[in-house]
């Protein structure tokens, strides 16, 4: 059994126009949401194992941030770049090589992708926007994440910081 969590980076900060989009980090909402949302994974007893990230400076502290919650070394979160500015098919790309001792993955990457992907795990499931710091959650009954993109999966559920 496998168990996915696609979430989305938390709001970020537009207060510098000018600053590269790489490099926006996150604004006041954006640094109170994602801790509140990972303790509603932790309440929900959701034991991720290893958290992978986007290398975007808003995408790399949710995961941070969720890592303090969890009680995990930041420093053992890994960042895919090509999840910054990713494709559908780089999403199914990063989970399929995952290794296969961990059973609970969190991936924090951006829209409108992120959206796009999520809308493809699910049959009769349609999500308009993936919400700043959305987590959308599937469990899939495979041993293997390399059969990932082929195994049916199911809604475990999605939360957003509005949501609750």
């Amino acid at each position: 059994m496998k168990t996915l969590l696609v979430i989305r980076h938390a709001k970020s900060s537009w207060d510098l126009a000018t600053l590269n989009d790489f490099d926006r980090s996150l604004n006041e909402r954006g640094k109170k949401d994602a801790p509140v949302m990972a303790q509603r994974l932790l309440d929900r007893k959701i034991d991720i194992n290893i958290f992978v990230s986007s290398p975007a400076k808003r995408a790399k502290k949710t995961a941070a941030l969720f890592c303090s919650i969890y009680k995990k070394d930041k420093e053992q979160i890994i960042f895919v770049p090509a999840l910054y500015h990713a494709s559908l098919n780089t999403f199914f790309e990063v989970v399929t090589q995952l290794n296969d001792d961990y059973n609970c993955v969190a991936i924090f990457s951006h829209n409108p992708v992120i959206t796009e992907f999520v809308n493809q795990l699910v049959e009769n499931v349609t999500i308009e926007n993936m919400p700043t710091c959305g987590a959308f959650a599937v469990k899939t009954s495979i041993t293997k994440w390399k059969e990932f993109s082929t195994s049916k999966k199911e809604l475990l559920f999605f939360d957003y910081p509005k949501a609750g």
